[in-house]
């Protein structure tokens, strides 16, 4: 099962794979033409509405495999505002092949014929609540009809994403759905088609642009509080400065007052709050616990932490009592196993933190993939697991991201790394701000390497961070 905003993730995979969108299109076309076909003999009536995305122009190519039938498209709006190429190319090739169209421009101009068979494409998946005109009065149109009405992927209306119908949606008699089914088209009363349409699995197994499109900011948000620091000062700073170049509008950074000035000397965009002791300590946990849980920061904890007993301990404390979100890095990792906590944690252990958390020791992550997503399941966080191929898991479901240089070695891209998940994790799903984070991390360094492969530094990624998500660095 699949939501309809990973399916839209899944297909800018597979372009990014080679297998573009317009070559979907014509596989899925081809399935809503079958479906229309074990409906209705040849020589029946087909009426087409559709709408100017691409799940209107799955139905224009459908149209195309029934020439045995009589077929009638209706287009809901104005040509020239379909809403994408591929879309607009196939219903030009209709009104080139002399097919018969009409565009319905307003909802007075809904005239639906009579047909034994209605393809109802006006609205697909990522798109929810009720219908607005003229779908409104096509879909009643197409509801009081005496005829088959199939369905593009889901009937317009229905919400592939919370799996809830719209009251004035269309009530479909089959729906060929594609790749895999939608949450909720089970539940209704219709006859469901999963059709495969030519989606690689590496498309989904795979990090790529649509991950990175999901998790991706819509502006400025969040203010991340990384605890950090203490025998190290640059592992906080590193992770602060990759946040705020990953959208959050604040990024905090607690520390020892003994380090506090160090940490704030990277950078004057850090707001860095000390603290009376030399590490972290039980007694300056709980005064940071009250903070983070009044104000709900996403939390990052462990960046130049140390591992002093009295640190080790503090962090137990901390990520017992926490209920909030928290990416845990570096020498904290190393108290998760043994506690209990409500909290949501990403954690992003390197394979040494791996295999000492009790997970696999081995040197291919990726061939381990299924002994991690074990090792998640039994922890019941997630898991980002940090290689030459960096493993996502929840237990449950598991991710591959492949970008990245061996350059990447150098100390302080973890940090990095943490600082990214931590502001994704504002808004997006943990396993997706992981995979995400961990794919956008490794493009940055890949950019870096055109032009310094062994010779680039952390800090240098953070500079790299607004391209990758937002400019030219999607592959």
């Amino acid at each position: 099962m699949i939501t309809g905003e990973r399916m839209a993730a899944v297909d800018e995979n597979a372009a990014a794979l080679g297998v573009p969108r317009k070559q979907l299109m014509e596989s899925s076309g081809g399935a809503v033409a079958r479906a229309v076909r074990e409906a209705a003999d040849p020589g029946a009536s087909v009426a087409v509405v559709a709408g100017r995305g691409n799940n209107g122009g799955d139905a224009f190519v459908a149209a195309r495999f029934l020439d045995e039938y009589d077929v009638t498209t209706l287009l809901l709006g104005r040509a020239d505002r379909i809403g994408t190429e591929i879309a607009r190319e196939n219903w030009a090739a209709l009104q080139r092949a002399d097919y018969e169209t009409h565009e319905v421009t307003d909802s007075s101009a809904v005239d639906l014929p009579e047909a034994d068979v209605i393809v109802d494409a006006m609205l697909g998946t990522g798109i929810s609540g009720e219908l607005r005109e003229p779908a409104a009065t096509a879909a009643a149109a197409i509801n009081a009809a005496d005829a088959t009405v199939v369905s593009v992927d889901v009937p317009s209306g229905f919400d592939a994403d919370g799996g809830d119908h719209a009251d004035n949606g269309v009530d479909a008699d089959r729906v060929v759905t594609f790749h895999e089914t939608k949450p909720g088209l089970d539940d209704l009363d219709a006859a469901v088609t999963v059709a495969d349409i030519g989606i690689p699995a590496a498309a989904e197994r795979f990090v790529g642009p649509g991950d990175v499109a999901l998790a991706r900011p819509d502006g400025r948000e969040g203010r991340p509080n990384v605890i950090g620091g203490g025998p190290y000062t640059g592992a906080p700073a590193l992770a602060a400065q990759a946040a705020l170049r990953a959208s959050a509008e604040l990024s905090f950074v607690a520390a020892p007052d003994s380090v506090a000035g160090e940490i704030q000397g990277y950078s004057e965009d850090l707001i860095v709050q000390p603290y009376d002791s030399e590490v972290l300590t039980p007694d300056v946990a709980d005064d940071l616990l009250e903070t983070a849980e009044r104000y709900d920061n996403v939390v990052v904890i462990g960046p130049g932490l140390g591992a002093a007993d009295e640190t080790l301990e503090a962090t137990r404390q901390f990520l017992s009592g926490y209920t909030g979100r928290a990416v845990v890095d570096a020498d904290a990792l190393a108290v998760v196993p043994e506690i209990e906590t409500d909290a949501t944690l990403v954690c992003t252990p390197n394979r040494g933190e791996l295999a000492r958390m009790g997970g696999p020791d081995t040197d291919d992550l990726a061939a381990a993939a299924d002994e991690i997503e074990a090792f998640a399941a039994d922890l019941g966080h997630v898991v980002l697991a940090k290689g030459a191929n960096d493993v996502i898991t929840d237990g449950e479901r598991t991710r591959i991201s492949r970008s990245g240089t061996v350059g990447m070695k150098v100390g302080g891209t973890g940090d990095t790394l943490a600082g990214i998940v931590a502001a994704l994790l504002e808004h997006a799903d943990p396993l997706e701000a992981a995979a995400a984070g961990a794919h956008v991390n490794g493009l940055a360094g890949e950019r870096l390497a055109e032009r310094d492969d062994y010779g680039l530094l952390a800090s240098e990624l953070v500079g790299e961070l607004p391209a990758v998500l937002w400019g030219d660095g999607d592959e």
